[in-house]
C-alpha cells in the first residue's frame, strides 16, 4: 500500500511541476520584461514541490517496508 502512495506522490509532483512550468511560460509571454523574476520564482516553487514529493515518496516506501 505504501508503494501506491509513493507513486501517487511522484505523479502529483509531475503534474504540479508541469503546471508551474506552463503557467510560467504564459506569464513570460504576457510580460517578457519580467523573465528573470518569473524564472527564479518558477525554479524555487518547483524545488519546493520536488522536496515535498520526495518526502512523500520516502514515507510511502518506508510504510511499505514496515
Amino acid at each position: 500500500m505504501g508503494a501506491i502512495g509513493a507513486g501517487i506522490a511522484a505523479l502529483g509532483a509531475g503534474v504540479g511541476i508541469g503546471l508551474i512550468g506552463g503557467h510560467a511560460m504564459d506569464a513570460i509571454a504576457r510580460q517578457p520584461e519580467a523573465i528573470g523574476d518569473i524564472r527564479s520564482n518558477m525554479i524555487l516553487t518547483a524545488a519546493l514541490v520536488e522536496g515535498a514529493a520526495l518526502f512523500g515518496i520516502v514515507v510511502g516506501l518506508l510504510a511499505s517496508l514496515g
